[in-house]
């Protein structure tokens, strides 16, 4: 069946939702939720942003897992879970990222990939998380009970292969509701409404996911700082006509990989996903920032907040550039290390962190950026290069890049 184009004027207001105890939200209602934000949004957009510091996201709470890396810090927490959440938090983040899906039995899950993946009698078996129910979503991996075993949980691989996904601290999948009632209230939620990129959905199945998670977050958020993100521009768009009370940011890769919906492949075209859907930010993959910095001002020029992803957002000197040519936040796997490296250099000294862990920098650039800092901004001053340290900066990004 065809799916013609979804125009944002179709979608009804949030008049519609009814929470599941049968209350019906009405715009009365949905406006007395706006106090519960700690910024605060109305109908219009206007300009609004997560903190007023430059900060760090803990990406599916305290880093997502890679199975196969060398980096054990990959495998350290398993991700999107509660403890991972939690965590993170304790390590210095104040927002954590995650991915919600929903289920064949409309409930709302936090999960990354499109597939979970079990063995069954030595055979894969991947299924599509709206093909199964909740309790079967709950019964693969780690059992928070311990006289239960659960399916065995794989994981698919770069080179398309499959392999347990082993980790050092285990924990449970668990439910949107339950992050919302375990995770400590102080971390902000970033809530990323998660689509199949291979699925064409109709106007009334992004309808109905849309609104199965929006009743949890509106039963309860308890006055916790949330927005919402998606790579769907429409979803992006929908939810953002849906409800008024939490921001709504669209991600894109901004042409780092390229997709059928054109809409997704420049940050040009998600600066317009946000004029005329009324979003208040972007969310770009770090690559399409560090190959075209000048979008960074036509961005903030239109009011929006821009954060990043990507992996060389877990290298201290890219992040501090970021901060340098005015992106707000980054989203990061290394969360410990990330969060200690931003505090040092927008902290009391001002100094540029000198620890990469994850990448080594030439120790010329090191001994230059420790004698050049120590004699420039007085304390709590807006970081910034001087020309020889930024030539220095600029030359390590390509390397940084191709690294990736």
């Amino acid at each position: 069946m065809a799916v013609r184009a979804l125009q944002v004027s179709d979608v009804p207001s949030f008049d519609g939702l009814t929470e599941p105890g049968g209350i019906n939200y009405t715009q009365q209602h949905a406006a007395t939720l706006i106090d519960r934000l700690w910024d605060g949004t109305d109908k219009r957009r206007r300009a609004w942003k997560p903190s007023a510091n430059f900060i760090a996201i803990g990406h599916r709470g305290s880093g997502m897992n890679k199975i196969l890396s060398a980096d054990k810090r990959s495998q350290a927490i398993m991700e999107n879970t509660i403890t991972s959440f939690n965590e993170a938090g304790n390590s210095g983040v104040r927002f954590v990222e995650f991915d919600v899906q929903v289920t064949r039995d409309n409930r709302a899950v936090i999960f990354h990939d499109d597939f979970i993946v079990t063995k069954e009698d030595e055979i894969i078996v991947e299924k599509r998380i709206g093909e199964v129910t909740l309790e079967e979503f709950l019964s693969y991996g780690f059992q928070k009970d311990g006289y239960k075993v659960g399916k065995p949980l794989l994981r698919k691989t770069p080179d398309g292969q499959f392999s347990n996904w082993k980790v050092s601290v285990e924990d449970s999948l668990c439910t949107l509701k339950e992050a919302f009632e375990r995770v400590d209230l102080f971390i902000g939620f970033n809530i990323e409404l998660k689509f199949d990129d291979e699925i064409q959905y109709t106007e009334d199945q992004l309808r109905h996911t849309l609104q199965v998670i929006l009743e949890d977050v509106y039963e309860n958020a308890k006055g916790r700082q949330i927005f919402l993100s998606s790579f769907h521009p429409d979803a992006a768009q929908m939810v953002r006509k849906m409800q008024h009370a939490y921001p709504v940011l669209f991600l894109t890769d901004g042409g780092v990989h390229k997709y059928q919906d054109f809409r997704r492949n420049s940050l040009e075209e998600a600066v317009q996903i946000c004029i005329t859907g009324g979003l208040q930010g972007i969310v770009s993959e770090v690559r399409a920032i560090f190959q075209d910095p000048g979008a960074v001002s036509k961005i903030k020029k239109s009011d929006l907040c821009l954060l990043t992803y990507g992996q060389l957002n877990n290298v201290p000197e890219t992040v501090y550039l970021q901060n340098l040519i005015g992106v707000d936040g980054v989203i990061v796997d290394f969360v410990r290390e990330i969060s200690a490296a931003i505090e040092e250099f927008t902290g009391s000294n001002g100094k540029m962190s000198q620890s990469t862990d994850s990448q080594a920098v030439d120790p010329e650039i090191a001994s230059i950026i420790s004698c050049e800092t120590q004699e420039r901004e007085p304390p709590n001053s807006p970081p910034s290069f001087s020309p020889r340290e930024l030539s220095f900066i600029l030359k390590l990004i390509p390397q940084l890049m191709q690294s990736q």
